[in-house]
């Protein structure tokens, strides 16, 4: 499964830089929720995926009978699951403020800070 699952994430990664490459802010944001996708995945395929075998020790024993999934990097990429949609959503809710008070999506056209010379204020 891990020879299928590493070009996946590999995939996952080159389409979330493009997007965050494109000059577009709502790309933007899908592209950083898919390079987090990215790295959720890496860090599950690099905890050993064995199928059927859940990562659970048996009560009385010490270690497990027979070669188990690794539980930590499941539990990561649990908390990076959750903490990446709080991300998605307070990323998606800046998107739609800064839409509505500027009325553009453009990154170089949001300069309000910072404006080029000779615009008109």
């Amino acid at each position: 499964m891990e020879p299928l699952l590493a070009p996946l994430a590999g995939l996952l990664a080159a389409t979330g830089v493009y997007l965050m490459l494109s000059g577009h802010l709502l790309r933007i944001v899908f592209g950083i929720v898919l390079l987090g996708s990215a790295a959720n995945l890496t860090v599950f395929v690099g905890g050993r995926l064995t199928e059927g075998a859940a990562p659970l020790i048996p009560e009385g024993t010490a270690i497990p009978n027979a070669i188990t999934a690794n539980p930590l990097p499941q539990a990561l990429v649990l908390t990076a699951i959750v903490i990446g949609f709080g991300l998605a959503a307070f990323a998606l809710s800046l998107t739609l403020a800064a839409h509505r008070r500027l009325d553009t999506v453009d990154p170089e056209e949001m300069r309000i800070a910072e404006p080029r010379e000779g615009a008109a204020k």
